[in-house]
């Protein structure tokens, strides 16, 4: 009797598993109607949910991700300041589409054309500030793609620093647009600029033009911290955005979407896919003991280890972290310094990711001496 209530509760609990996994893949199919689609975890790069990731498609005014990161890439080495004055030029002020209307041959702080980049998605901005950063707007295209090709974005094409059509043959796909967006995420200045929902921007003549966020989400979707849209016939809506709760930060890509309240939907509906399914989680802490290596010629015959940094990964529901390929010495020789790094240890996450981190003794182990070694030989 024992023996069939046992194998009614494992056939429940594989019943139960697979129930679930289907309910999984099937909130997935119905995640995006949109071309494609792509959800990361916003630090590893897990890719948590993908359609026709690799495709190529224009992707609108999302290219800006990539002009706001080289601006930002300039304000870190120094070779550009927020309180910097840039002279629009009448290319810069005519580009039309979406804009902040800057006057051509007016002055204007690069902190404001950041803002009218990041905020309103301003064309004239974008150009005023390529034209600043790289002398002219063709070399600055030029940068552009150089770091795409930096960053592994092979399928990505950059004609212009402002997404609008006739700029020439533009392209990237779901996945190249991603990679784009998270790199523009380590940035912090960008936070100063990205949650700004609506603000009045006072040009030198003293007109006033408002500017208002064209991500959505950034005012209804708790936790969403920054992101870009863009549309045109070719590329449809699309939005490529990050939102964190609960240490779960995540990004993600949408092209093609059908309208525009789709598209903050679709993407809404990726967040809410990856925080109800993956949790961030810390397998080891920082300065943990995690073992000892064996020491030799030191007043003690071993010293332990730990991580030099809390080990934390984004895992699924029900997925546990691998132990990792420890890669450490037989054997150290004395002294042996606190903090020092003697070894590393190589995580295999289950989304295959690789995750690798420093091991570092937890205490010094001072060289013995002549008195140590004749004591040892009689112990």
């Amino acid at each position: 009797m024992k023996k069939i209530i046992t194998c009614l509760i494992l056939i429940a609990a594989v019943a139960a598993a697979f129930a679930a996994n289907t309910a999984c893949a099937e909130e997935e199919q119905k995640l995006v109607t949109a071309f494609s689609a792509y959800l990361t975890d916003s630090k590893s790069g897990r890719v948590l949910y993908a359609k026709d990731e690799n495709e190529k498609h224009e992707i609108a005014s999302m290219v800006k991700i990539m002009t706001a990161t080289l601006t930002f890439e300039a304000l870190e080495r120094g070779e550009l300041s927020l309180e910097e004055e840039i002279v629009v030029s009448p290319e810069a002020a005519g580009m039309g589409g979406s804009q902040m209307f800057l006057d051509a041959g007016e002055s204007y702080k690069a902190g404001d054309l950041i803002k009218g980049v990041v905020i309103a998605s301003a064309n004239d901005a974008s150009v005023a500030l390529a034209e600043r950063i790289s002398g002219s707007h063709e070399a600055f295209v030029n940068k552009m793609n150089a770091r795409a090709r930096e960053l592994g974005m092979n399928n990505t094409r950059f004609c212009c620093a402002t997404g609008l059509p006739d700029s020439g043959e533009q392209y990237s796909t779901a996945k190249d647009v991603n990679v784009m967006t998270r790199e523009l995420m380590k940035h912090k200045a960008y936070y100063d600029y990205a949650g700004i929902w609506m603000e009045d921007f006072v040009h030198p003549s003293g007109r006033t033009t408002q500017l208002v966020n064209t991500n959505k989400l950034i005012r209804n979707y708790s936790g969403c911290v920054g992101g870009k849209t863009g549309f045109t016939d070719e590329a449809g809506f699309c939005l490529s955005a990050c939102a964190e709760r609960k240490g779960v930060r995540v990004v993600a890509t949408l092209i093609g979407g059908r309208d525009s309240k789709t598209r903050f939907a679709e993407v809404s509906g990726m967040f809410n896919y990856a925080f109800a399914n993956f949790e961030n989680v810390k397998a080891v802490t920082a300065g943990e003991e995690l073992g000892s290596v064996a020491v030799r010629g030191g007043k003690v015959k071993s010293v332990p280890y730990g991580s030099a940094a809390d080990v934390e990964a984004l895992l699924k529901n029900g997925e546990t972290l691998p132990p990792p390929e420890l890669k450490l010495p037989e054997k150290l020789k004395a002294p042996i310094s606190r903090g020092e790094v003697i070894g590393r240890a190589e995580y295999s996450l289950p989304g295959g990711e690789k995750l690798s981190v420093d091991l570092v003794a937890l205490c010094d182990v001072q060289k013995a001496s002549i008195w140590d070694n004749i004591k040892d030989i009689f112990d």
